[in-house]
């Protein structure tokens, strides 16, 4: 269900904003959940409308997961009113039956695939295939706990996948990923 959004729900990337917050009112309102995380709570029209002001202001490109889980009202009316992608993880899960919910009802218009949330290869297939099919972007994404195993590079690639998500350069697991698609490169 969609309620309140408290601090701990807001996105990473508007918390961590090295950007001025000190010119406007939406710049004051950062500044407020910022610093009164205690008193602070936005409903689902007004984090849209926030996230709206933000894409417009920062030229944001996406946005993952912007409502609650099973927030699809709000999912919906924000992919009807953006200019950005709306990429759906949580709400549904690679899960093919969720996803095609989310394709008759508009809920977004790109999804975050990871290969070992659904069951099987052959069900993230039948989530990437659906998906495509509906003209959404795809994104094939690592899972906390990831090895050095680069398959969902090769994945990515086989799929047509319009981005892999794999973190940061930074740790040996990930540099597999970004190394393998390298690879591919070299290879065709």
């Amino acid at each position: 269900t969609d309620g309140m959004y408290h601090l701990h729900k807001l996105p990473q990337a508007i918390l961590n904003s090295p950007q001025d917050l000190s010119n406007n009112n939406q710049d004051k309102m950062l500044k407020q959940v910022q610093y009164d995380t205690n008193k602070y709570e936005l409903t689902s029209a007004q984090l849209m409308n926030y996230y709206v002001q933000l894409g417009q202001k920062y030229h944001i490109q996406s946005f993952e997961d912007p409502f609650a889980q099973d927030g699809w009202d709000s999912f919906i009316k924000f992919t009807k009113h953006s200019s950005t992608l709306v990429v759906g993880d949580d709400i549904f899960v690679t899960n093919p039956k969720r996803i095609q919910k989310g394709i008759e009802k508009k809920a977004a218009n790109a999804v975050l695939i990871k290969l070992n949330q659904i069951g099987s290869v052959a069900e993230t297939i039948d989530a990437i295939q659906m998906s495509q099919n509906a003209g959404w972007k795809i994104a094939i994404s690592h899972r906390s706990g990831e090895t050095s195993d680069a398959f969902i590079a090769d994945l990515a690639y086989g799929v047509s996948a319009d981005f892999i998500k794999t973190g940061s350069m930074s740790r040996s697991e990930r540099m597999a990923k970004y190394n393998r698609l390298i690879e591919i490169q070299n290879e065709i």
